[in-house]
This record gives C-alpha cells, sequence and structure tokens, in this order.
C-alpha cells in the first residue's frame, strides 16, 4: 500500500475513533438515565418495583428491535450514518421525556432506547474494525468514554433533582447529543469509513457451525454482562435509598460511583493489557466484582453500598471490551456480520435481568433478594471465561 494511502488511512481511524468516543459521552448518559431517574420517575408516576423494572424492559425491547436494524443500516448508510441516527432519536426522546403524562414518558424511553440500539453496535464495530491491531485498548477508551457519561449523569440529576431543573438538564443532553450528530456529519470528505461486510450468510452459519462452542460462550457472556451491569447500575440508587430513607438525594448519586469506578477501570485497561493477557484480566475482574456484589448484598449502611458499588465497577470495567474483542479474535472478518446478533442478545441481557431483579424484590418485598441476579450472573461470566480461547493475534 502506498505511504500516502497507508498516512489516508491512518488519518481517517483516528478521525473515526475520536468522533466514536465523543459521541459515547451523551450515549452514556442516555443509557444509564433510568438508574438515577428510577426513584423520581416512581414517584412522579406511582410505580412499584415491579412496574419501575419494567421501564428497563421498555427501555431495552426497543433497543433490541434497533439492533436487530443497525446491521441492515450499518449495511445500507454505513457507520457514520447509524451513530448519526441514533444520537438525533436520544436527542429527541430526552427533549419530551418529562413534557406530557407517563404514557408519553414510557414512549420516550423506547425511543432513545431504540437509539441506543442503532448506534452502540455501529460505534463499537467501527471502533474495533479501523483498530484491528489493538482491538481491546480501543474498545476499552471507547467504553471509557461511555463510562464518563454514565458517571456524569446521576451526579447531574442529583443536583437538577434538588434545584427542580430535571428537564432543563435533559434539554442539555438533547442539544449536546444535537451537536455531536451534527459534527459527525459535517466530517471532511477525506475521512473514508470501512464499508461493512453484510454478504451471503451462508459461510457465517458454516462458521458458527465449527466454533459452536466459542459462539455459545461469547453470546452468552453478551446477554449476562449488560444484564448484570444494568442490574447493579438500575438498582443500586434504589437499593441505597432503602438503607437511608432519609437521605434520599444522596442515594441517587450512588450509581456514580460504581459508573466511575467503570470508568477508571477502562482507563487503566490499555495499559494493564500490556502486561497481562485479556483473558487472563476479565476473570480477574470477574473474582472482585462477584466479592463486591456479595459485600452489596451485606451492607446494611451507605458507605458499605458505595465501598461494593466501586469493587463491582472496577471488577467489572474490562470485561465487555474484552468480550468484543473476542468476537473479533474468534470470528475475524466475519464478527461484523455477528455483531448484530450479539448486540441483540446484550440488550436481551440489559432488559430482561433488572426487570428479573424487580419483580423478584416485589415478589419477596425485599430488593436485596432481587439482587442476587447480579451475584449469579458475575459468578457465571466468570466460569465462562474459563474456557480455552484462540491465541492472541501478533501485532
Amino acid at each position: 500500500m502506498p505511504p500516502t494511502a497507508i498516512s489516508n488511512q491512518t488519518q481517517s481511524a483516528k478521525a473515526l475513533s475520536f468522533a466514536s468516543y465523543v459521541s459515547f459521552i451523551p450515549i452514556g448518559i442516555a443509557t444509564v438515565l433510568l438508574g438515577p431517574m428510577l426513584p423520581i420517575l416512581s414517584a412522579r408516576w406511582s410505580l412499584n418495583y415491579s412496574q419501575a423494572g419494567a421501564l428497563f424492559t421498555v427501555q431495552y425491547v426497543a433497543s433490541t428491535c434497533a439492533v436487530a436494524l443497525s446491521g441492515l443500516v450499518v449495511s445500507l448508510r454505513g457507520y457514520r450514518f447509524a451513530i448519526k441516527a441514533g444520537l438525533l432519536l436520544v436527542a429527541v426522546a430526552l427533549g419530551l421525556l418529562l413534557e406530557g403524562p407517563a404514557i408519553v414518558g414510557v414512549l420516550c424511553i423506547a425511543a432513545y432506547g431504540a437509539g441506543l440500539g442503532i448506534s452502540v453496535p455501529a460505534a463499537n464495530l467501527l471502533v474495533a474494525e479501523v483498530n484491528a491491531a489493538r482491538r481491546s485498548a480501543a474498545l476499552n477508551w471507547l467504553n471509557f468514554c461511555w463510562s464518563a457519561g454514565a458517571v456524569a449523569c446521576p451526579l447531574l440529576v442529583f443536583v437538577v433533582a434538588r434545584t427542580q431543573q430535571t428537564p432543563m438538564f435533559l434539554r442539555v443532553v438533547a442539544v449536546l447529543s444535537l451537536g455531536i450528530a451534527a459534527g459527525i456529519a459535517i466530517m471532511p470528505k477525506g475521512i473514508v469509513e470501512p464499508l461493512a461486510k453484510v454478504g451471503d450468510r451462508s459461510p457465517v452459519k458454516a462458521l458458527i457451525s465449527n466454533h459452536l462452542g466459542a459462539f455459545t460462550v461469547i453470546a452468552i457472556l453478551f446477554f449476562l454482562y449488560v444484564g448484570t451491569e444494568n442490574c447493579v447500575g438500575g438498582w443500586v440508587a434504589s437499593y441505597a435509598k432503602t438503607l437511608s430513607a432519609p437521605h434520599t438525594a444522596t442515594a441517587l448519586i450512588t450509581p456514580s460511583f460504581f459508573y466511575a469506578s467503570l470508568m477508571v477501570g477502562r482507563l487503566l485497561a490499555p495499559f494493564l493489557l500490556r502486561q497481562i493477557e485479556d483473558i487472563k484480566l476479565a476473570p480477574a475482574g470477574l473474582v472482585l466484582a462477584s466479592v463486591g456484589t456479595a459485600c452489596l448484598l451485606f451492607s446494611r449502611e451507605l458507605s458499605g453500598v458505595l465501598a461494593s458499588a466501586c469493587a463491582i465497577g472496577f471488577g467489572l470495567s474490562a470485561v465487555y471490551p474484552i468480550t468484543i474483542s473476542l468476537l473479533g479474535r474468534e470470528f475475524g472478518s466475519s464478527s461484523t456480520r455477528l455483531g448484530s446478533t450479539m448486540f441483540v442478545l446484550s440488550n436481551i441481557g440489559g432488559g430482561l435481568l433488572p426487570w428479573i431483579v424487580g419483580v423478584s424484590a416485589t415478589h419477596f418485598n425485599s430488593l436485596k433478594t432481587g439482587l442476587f441476579v447480579p451475584l449469579i450472573g458475575c459468578i457465571a461470566m466468570l466460569l465462562f471465561f474459563l474456557r480455552k480461547w484462540s491465541p492472541q493475534p501478533s501485532i
């Protein structure tokens, strides 16, 4: 390849990676918004645990449907179009979330869930594609940016809830999403994104048959990871509220400790991956996450909840980017075509497991009982990561 072509390819990779990184800040805010907003929405709409848990299901059912279409959107219009379309849906939905009755709010939750479903797979697969030699590290940086938005969200909700400016906060995030979408739209023509390979499906089916064990395990990991993360991030504020009823506002910020630990872990992961193989780093993190979740269940004070949330977040931080990287390692160029399936499964887990927490909490009249679900998820992922994986390709 001529030096000029290599230079253009490198510049395109950097620009596309940066655009994806920036887009993941409001995406991170929108993804975790229900967690810190749940006590507010429950009071506003008079919801019990089961009904509140169903809001996660609404978000992730819509997101799952959008993920199923994401591959088609990318193949027809490209990665950037999918990211822009997702950000536009997020912007409109957040701007209208608190502007009407409960049914309007539910429809908005579904709409921004769909926006996330279109944009998140596209951004992840784009970053993995243009950073083939350093997938795990690049995906950790991408998810670090997501974590930055996720960390900011509960803190901002805490501040605006005290000043009764929550609708204004949602409008600001909507404007930010629109601005980033506009920035992506006006990127120079010289920035060329890779083409999504969505040809004949039969070779992929044959590849799955030949690697059925790896396909099954990775699929389960996608399902369990997002579901487990959403269980903790989505319910920890409500759980903290049960332990500190006089300090409801303070309880709203507990998800920030969880997502801050995710962010710090993803910031450190690219450096740790220089010393530790990714398939060894992930199980070590899951051991920490399992211990942290067990400690959460036995916490009796707000301080214990915060410490446990930090341990869980740090333990889970590298697991999802490494799982996406394993998809590329095991299936090579076919991973783009398998991506939609994996992200559909992740969204099903993201909507189903938090709902199970809510149903269990309502049935047993104890949110603590419901939070055994993420503990089981952490332990199951740890066991699945212990299988023998394909060797890391040389850089």
